[in-house]
């Protein structure tokens, strides 16, 4: 719900005329008609007032929200947030260990390679190819 068909609803629901809802926050009866069609916005000041008067947060006048909710929804995001990020940091380490892993395994393999190379451009020197 907006802020103007919300003002207009909590008006009636209190039984309230523009004019008295007027004169509580010292502005005309054509000013709350304003807000009330949507035409312009009551200041900060007023929207305090206009919160005060009938007792809600200005979060609830304002957003038609629950502020609670808002706390839960965002603690909420909050977690599955940490989860995605504690699960983007375990594939960064996975990644980084297999690419280790392969820097390892190809080290190993150019070592073999260039043995047998040797092997075969020189498979007279026997101190090269002894067994130990």
């Amino acid at each position: 719900m907006k802020f103007n068909e919300k003002l207009l609803s909590i008006r009636k629901e209190k039984g309230l005329s523009q004019e008295q809802l007027g004169m509580e926050l010292q502005v005309s009866r054509q000013t709350i008609s304003k807000w009330e069609v949507g035409q312009s916005y009551p200041d900060f000041q007023r929207l305090v007032m206009l919160s005060d008067y009938f007792d809600m947060t200005l979060d609830e006048l304002v957003k038609d929200i629950d502020v609670q909710d808002v706390r839960e929804k965002s603690f909420t995001d909050e977690k599955v947030n940490s989860i995605y990020l504690d699960v983007e940091n375990g594939k960064a380490k996975v990644k980084k260990l297999v690419k280790i892993l392969c820097y390892i395994i190809l080290l190993i393999g150019v070592f073999v390679v260039a043995g047998f190379i040797l092997h075969l451009l020189f498979p007279d020197i026997e101190w090269l190819w002894q067994r130990m």
